[in-house]
This record gives structure tokens, C-alpha cells and sequence, in this order.
């Protein structure tokens, strides 16, 4: 039998046929049970056939003692579904448990937020628990639970600036290693370079010999004071990252430009859009009055400049084209003064901060979505007004030339006169556009269940790395300058010397491991059901 498997294994690691040699095993590890030749076998052969099935590769080379020390272990003959069902059990233990980190999340909205909850709901669905770790936002603070059982830690932290906390280095420490230990976490992946909570987590995390995965949501220059400081801080979080992933292929080369990471940690797996719920209206809108939309943040980084060039210009030249602008921020004054400039109080509708429920009925109203980013890595709301069957004009930065095919967006250069040319020409042939077959296009393109199996795989990959001594360790941030790699070093010596500080005065054994809480929510109005799986020791 033993030689049987080892042809088999050495079949499957030489022709792709994983599919057929998993069931393969599965069925002779039932023959083996059916025979009572041995249950250790027969659930040994079972696990490799599973795991096979699964395409779990980490968890094919099953030691030999193992398997002698189950033969020779008080297990008495059982049914062949019994066995199934300890297989079964088996591969659910071998699933991740990921602690998903940002400043940034639920209730606030944005590119981010929407990732990070989109993917998480999808690895909840391929079987692996997700904890998600933030700050408090106005009274929601503690433990929460949204949709699909996701488990939210709203710590008792108040941000300090533009939703980030106040970077207090070690000062995190205690309740971020609680939180580690309590929920059995095997993954850190900390979300956006500009997220304190991140960096900090990230770093005690890999103090504490954990994997970490970091993705990368924006752009960086490398000139003004502001990226040169976000840049050193990247250096140093991302000089003993495990893997890190960008949305796009213009943010894995800015990335490894500011960070000096080695390319090959680096994946690409693009943001997607949620199809379901950003769909087109039943009936397209006339051609009588054709309708901009614009939906963002107005803030100088959005091009809102721009904006306040562009809409008088496109207004004089086209007397049936009406604005519907949604967003706030500081820039609002100057386009509510460009409005009143120009007296386009009934063209230029002025919704304010728009709920992220309430963006498609914002998008089905018009025909052309403007986007007017100065800088973009990848622009999630191109894609959501796409699905909405809205032909887009954007400025060509960043990512954005990445994110749709030609036939559903004109890029422009970041000047005024090249968008009002840009939105000219896409005047002229909108209408020619498949209308409805945009939405089908963007759930090929763009799905969320296929970013969650992406990541998956960077997370197998991550959990294979090997792991590293403090020396070892060390020697990455001694090369990230001259100066600054011996202050990165001195920092993480001192975090080294807290968590063991911590382990004499509060032990792991002494942190109580919380149970599994799997909430499935049922449609049509059925009850949540609560399903409590203590696992014994």
C-alpha cells in the first residue's frame, strides 16, 4: 500500500491529473476501510487524496511515523463515512485564519473600506475564518458582527488624523498580541500605506513570528516632504513583509520603486465590483439631456481643479448637458463658487457626501461618468459606474489605463482643454455603446470570488516561507540605509525585548482561546442561525 502511494504521489507531481489521483486515493483509502486492513491507512491515504482534491499543496507530504503512530493508535474499525467525515474535519483545520488590519473600514466609505469587506465575505465562503482589526468610529467600539459571521475588533482608539490613529509604536502592543493569540490567528494582512494601525500591527506581528501579507491601494511620488516620509515608513513595514499585493501593475512598480522589496514578492490582483448590486436601470435613459456624473472625494488628489475648469467649458458647449456632482470635501467651496460664477445653479447639481447604498441610483441617472484623478492606482468607482452601463472619460494616471478595454472608456491627459476634447468625442459616439452588456462584462472581468482564490494562493505561498531568527532578520533593515537601517534595527530590538516582556507577565497559556462563531444568514427572512464549534484539546 505504501508503495501504491508513493506511485501515485509521484504520478500526480509529474502529469496535471491532480483531479483524477485525488479521487483515486479516495477510493482506495473506502477499499482499505472496507477491508479493515487499517484505519490509520485508510485515513491517511484519505487526507492525501483530499488534500490533492483541494489543491492544497502545503499539506501533501504526510510523514510515515505519522501515519505508524495512527496505526498503532486505539482507533477502532468504523464505517467508511466516519472516516470521511474525520477527513472532512481534518481539512477544515487546515484552513487559514487571517486578521485583516487597516485604520480604515465600516462606517466609513471608500475604496478601501469596500475591498477589504468584499474579500473578506468571499473567504468567509471558501471556509477560512477572517477577523477584521480597526479603531472605534463615534460609539462603535468593542466586538461586532456584520454579514456572513465577519468578526469586527472596533478598538477603544480615536483617530488622530484623516481616520488614521496616533502612531504610538509600542503603545499597541499588548492589545494587538491579545487579539492574535485569543483568535488563533495564522495570517496578519495589513491594508494601505497611509494606515498607522497597519504598519504597527504588521510589525509586532512579524516580532511574533507570524506570516504578514500587505497590499498597497495608492500611488506615492518620491519628491514632496509628505511621500518621502511615507515612503522610509513603507521601507521599513514592508523590509520583512511576507508577500505584499498591488491593485494594479503601475502600483507593484511604484511599490518596489519606494520600498526597494524584491519584485518577485510582489502579486498584482486588481479590485473588482460587486455586479449584483451596481447594475443598469431596466429602460436607458433619452437622448434629449445628456447627464455627467461625477462621484468622488473633493480633494486635490481627485483632480477637483479640474472639475471647476471643465464643467463651464463643456456647459458652453453643449446647452443640453446637465452635472450631477456627489462627494464632499474641502474643495466643495470652489466648485459651489464656480457655479455661481458661471450661473449654473439648475446645470451643476450639487448632491454632497452620496452613501454608498445610494451611489447606483446616483449612477443610473446619467449617461458619461467623468473622472477627474490626478493620481490613481487603481479607481474602483470607474468600474461601479462601468457596471451601471456609463461610458467613462477619466485622466490617463496611475492604474486606470489598466482597469477597462477601449470600447468603455476615453482617456485623457490631466488637462482641461484634452478632457472637454475627451468628452466631445465621447458625446459623439456613446450612444453606438452594447448599453446592457457592460455589466456582463465587468463580471467577467471583475469578480470578487476570483480576487478572494487569488489571494488565496498568496496566502498559501506566505504560509510556506520559511521561518527567520531576530539576526536574520535584522540584517533586512540594516539595508535600508545607512542611517535609518540602524534605527529600524534599535526599533525592532526594543519590540523584540517588549513581547518578551509581555510573555512573563500575561503567558499565552494564560490568554483564553475564544470559540468559533459561524453565523450563516439565511434569505427570504429566515432566522440567523448561531453555530458555536468548541474544539477540544
Amino acid at each position: 500500500m505504501l508503495i501504491t502511494c508513493r506511485i501515485l504521489y509521484l504520478a500526480w507531481m509529474l502529469a496535471p491529473w491532480k483531479m483524477w489521483t485525488g479521487t483515486i486515493l479516495l477510493r482506495i483509502s473506502l477499499e482499505i476501510h472496507v477491508e479493515n486492513i487499517g484505519t490509520g491507512w485508510a485515513i491517511t491515504v484519505a487526507r492525501i487524496g483530499t488534500s490533492l482534491l483541494l489543491n492544497k499543496l502545503k499539506f501533501l507530504l504526510i510523514d510515515i511515523s505519522h501515519t505508524c503512530s495512527m496505526q498503532r493508535s486505539p482507533i477502532v474499525a468504523m464505517p467508511s463515512w466516519s472516516a470521511v467525515a474525520m477527513v472532512i474535519a481534518f481539512m477544515a483545520d487546515l484552513k487559514h485564519r487571517i486578521l485583516m488590519v487597516s485604520d480604515f473600514f465600516y462606517p466609513n466609505f471608500g475604496g478601501v473600506e469596500n475591498h477589504i469587506y468584499y474579500l473578506s465575505q468571499c473567504l468567509l465562503k471558501l471556509g477560512h475564518k477572517v477577523v477584521v482589526l480597526t479603531h472605534a468610529y463615534g460609539n462603535r467600539s468593542g466586538v461586532r458582527y456584520m454579514t456572513g459571521g465577519l468578526k469586527v475588533y472596533y478598538v477603544p482608539w480615536r483617530p488622530f488624523l484623516m481616520q488614521n490613529t496616533f502612531p504610538t509604536i509600542y503603545g499597541t502592543f499588548p492589545i494587538i498580541r491579545t487579539i492574535l493569540l485569543r483568535e488563533k490567528i495564522s495570517l496578519v494582512h495589513g491594508h494601505q500605506a497611509f494606515s498607522t494601525l497597519c504598519h504597527e500591527t504588521l510589525m509586532h506581528a512579524r516580532t511574533m513570528g507570524y506570516k504578514v501579507v500587505f497590499t498597497d491601494h495608492s500611488l506615492y511620488g518620491f519628491a514632496d516632504v509628505g511621500s518621502i516620509h511615507m515612503n522610509k515608513v513603507l521601507q521599513f513595514t514592508l523590509a520583512d513583509v511576507t508577500r505584499a499585493i498591488c491593485v494594479s501593475h503601475t502600483s507593484k512598480e511604484n511599490t518596489v520603486l519606494r520600498s526597494g522589496l524584491p519584485p518577485e514578492k510582489v502579486f498584482v490582483i486588481p479590485n473588482a465590483v460587486d455586479t449584483a448590486m451596481f447594475k443598469p436601470a431596466q429602460q436607458r435613459l433619452g437622448r434629449d439631456e445628456i447627464v455627467i456624473v461625477v462621484i468622488s472625494r473633493l480633494v486635490y488628489r481627485k483632480g477637483a481643479d479640474l472639475l471647476v475648469e471643465v464643467i463651464p467649458e463643456v456647459c458652453r458647449l453643449y446647452p443640453n448637458v446637465r452635472f450631477i456632482v456627489g462627494g464632499d470635501g474641502p474643495k466643495r467651496v470652489r466648485l459651489e463658487e464656480m457655479r455661481e460664477k458661471h450661473s449654473l445653479q439648475d446645470r451643476v447639481e450639487m448632491l454632497g457626501a452620496v452613501p454608498h447604498a445610494s451611489v447606483r441610483s446616483v449612477l443610473i441617472s446619467g449617461h458619461i461618468f467623468l473622472n477627474s484623478s490626478l493620481t490613481e492606482a487603481f479607481c474602483i468607482a470607474i468600474l461601479e459606474a462601468a457596471s451601471c452601463g456609463l461610458l467613462t472619460v477619466s485622466t490617463r494616471v496611475g492604474g486606470v489605463p489598466e482597469v477597462l478595454p477601449d470600447d468603455m472608456i476615453v482617456l485623457a491627459e490631466p488637462d482641461p482643454s484634452d478632457m472637454v476634447h475627451a468628452i466631445i468625442i465621447l458625446n459623439c459616439v456613446w450612444w453606438t455603446n452594447a448599453y446592457f452588456s457592460f455589466c456582463g462584462k465587468m463580471k467577467r472581468l471583475y469578480n470578487w470570488n476570483d480576487v478572494a482564490e487569488r489571494t488565496e494562493i498568496v496566502y498559501n505561498r506566505a504560509l510556506k516561507c520559511s521561518d527567520q531568527s531576530l539576526l536574520e532578520r535584522l540584517s533586512r533593515y540594516l539595508s535600508c540605509g545607512a542611517w535609518a537601517g540602524k534605527l529600524f534595527c534599535l526599533v525592532m530590538i526594543i519590540d523584540f525585548l517588549i513581547w518578551r516582556l509581555l510573555e512573563l507577565l500575561q503567558p499565552a497559556k494564560d490568554i483564553e482561546e475564544v470559540p468559533d462563531v459561524a453565523l450563516r444568514c439565511h434569505q427570504h427572512g429566515e432566522r440567523i442561525e448561531e453555530i458555536y464549534r468548541c474544539k477540544s484539546e
